[in-house]
């Protein structure tokens, strides 16, 4: 099936947006915050924005007693309240005709069977052609129960000339033997480019911008090597608590729910080489070579920090700390704050460390790739002319206040050669009219297309973990985390990892 294109548009125009052909969406776990805040409100904005088909559907599966049109409320709460753009009735009412509802539980035979009757009728009467999305927007351990239905229903395996979907939210495992046995889980029913493993930082606008900074300029890929950068921190900081996520959070952790996924496929985009294209195949190749190539500083005690936030303020709000949340017992291991040292020992990157941290109830909400440079000699300057004079940085801003930093030096005013730093910004705000998608709606988008660029393969959430679960039987195995108050910018190990190696965190 070939995605349905406007005729009146130049097919060569590669800056056309493409648009979805005949095709509907199921949702498991339709009824989750993740549905309402997130999946809903970006289908509404994809139908806004012209790019999705007029057949399209949308079909709930949950426990809930409702008729379709008490689902159809549902969503229209999400939308009014979580949209991107601008509600227009005319788009609702188009959108709103697609919505079913199947009520059942993941071990109810019978109500898989009512779902392949509902997605039957739609495709005989809304004409969404036989493909179908299946987003399973529910916890790992219900993964088997739910594709194993599929199958037995005969959803998973469709006609020819027509498609079926799966679209799994991370957590991908909980470790390597784990994310080994849910690759098997999920590839035994739909085959690998039929799985679309959702990282919805990959469907960032900054985050695809590396890619345009590093490989359509060549201002910056002549020094994005060990010969000029000394150092590469990559941060993803949140201001907010666990709150009501402590059931779920407890046990998981910052590694596992931020490193593994967001920040190494960060350092992947930022470290890999220039692929041959931009071709999925392409773009996988170069990333499993990074991963290949990375592993753990060593010894584990000086190059990993852990933390766990105590009471504190945030800004001018007084709040309490991780184990008198709710949901977390006094004796939890589980660490809200972790930093890793990496190495990638590749020809380009030898000898240059890569610095990976997360936190929540940090100093603010940001997320940004910093390149830190090299000292220049400072050969004709004494001194106290460069004494405030930072090193050079190149900072990605992923979010918020998307964009791109340049530090450097210049002189200051006066008849003194004195040399600090200044900061030269580019903003997505202010260079561009249009704003930038949201994450998951270019993510669906492209679940719909068929487009798997933006989407890990098994072997990429596979060399993750092995990156990472040398640090974590370290930690196990280990104590407790520190403990760091909230607002600040974590534990003290974290300050002392880096200055043992003559370096300091940006401040962002």
């Amino acid at each position: 099936m070939t995605d349905w294109v406007n005729p009146l548009r130049d097919k060569r125009d590669k800056r056309m947006p493409r648009i979805a052909g005949p095709c509907g969406i199921v949702i498991f776990g339709v009824t989750g915050d993740l549905s309402r805040k997130k999946l809903m409100p970006a289908i509404y904005d994809l139908a806004n924005r012209g790019l999705l088909p007029p057949s399209f559907s949308l079909i709930g599966f949950a426990r809930r007693d409702w008729a379709d049109e008490d689902f159809g409320q549902v969503v229209y709460e999400a939308v009014k309240k979580h949209a991107r753009t601008p509600f227009r009735q005319e788009v609702w009412d188009r959108l709103s005709e697609g919505f079913r509802f199947v009520q059942g539980t993941f071990d109810d035979d019978a109500a898989f069977g009512r779902l392949a009757e509902t997605l039957e009728k739609l495709d005989a009467e809304r004409g969404t052609g036989g493909n179908h999305v299946f987003y399973l927007s529910i916890p790992p351990n219900a993964f088997q129960q739910v594709c194993e239905q599929l199958q037995k229903s005969g959803l998973a395996n469709p006609q020819e000339g027509r498609w079926s979907r799966v679209v799994i939210e991370k957590p991908f495992g909980h470790d390597l033997q784990s994310a080994q046995e849910l690759n098997e889980v999920v590839n035994s029913v739909f085959p690998e480019e039929s799985v679309f493993r959702i990282d919805h930082y990959l469907g960032k606008e900054t985050v695809q911008n590396i890619l345009a900074l590093r490989f359509a300029n060549e201002l910056y890929e002549p020094i994005w090597n060990n010969n000029y950068v000394d150092s590469v921190q990559i941060t993803m900081a949140e201001d907010i608590g666990l709150g009501g996520r402590g059931g779920y959070y407890d046990g998981v952790g910052a590694a596992r729910d931020v490193i593994q996924n967001h920040l190494l496929q960060l350092l992947a985009l930022t470290a890999m080489e220039e692929p041959v294209s931009f071709g999925p195949k392409e773009l996988q190749i170069e990333k499993i070579k990074v991963f290949s190539a990375t592993r753990p500083m060593q010894p584990l005690n000086e190059t990993t920090a852990r933390g766990q936030y105590a009471s504190g303020w945030q800004g001018s709000e007084k709040v309490v700390g991780l184990l008198e949340e709710e949901g977390f017992s006094k004796d939890s291991k589980t660490e809200t704050y972790a930093a890793i040292a990496l190495e990638v020992d590749t020809r380009r990157w030898a000898g240059v460390p890569f610095f990976l941290r997360t936190g929540k109830r940090l100093g603010r909400r940001v997320t940004e790739i910093a390149l830190i440079f090299k000292r220049a000699p400072h050969l004709p300057f004494d001194k106290t002319m460069t004494e405030e004079l930072g090193q050079n940085a190149l900072v990605i801003r992923v979010q918020p206040d998307e964009g791109i930093t340049t530090r450097f030096g210049s002189k200051v005013p006066g008849s003194a050669m004195e040399v600090r730093d200044v900061n030269m910004d580019f903003s997505y705000g202010s260079a561009f009219a249009e704003d930038s998608p949201e994450a998951y709606e270019r993510l669906i988008l492209d679940v719909l297309l068929g487009e798997p660029s933006l989407f890990p393969v098994n072997r990429e959430v596979e060399l993750s973990w092995e990156i990472l679960d040398p640090v974590l039987d370290y930690w196990a195995a280990h104590g407790k985390p520190e403990a760091y108050e909230s607002g600040t910018w974590g534990p003290a190990s974290a300050d002392e990892m880096l200055h043992r190696m003559g370096r300091e965190w940006r401040r962002p």
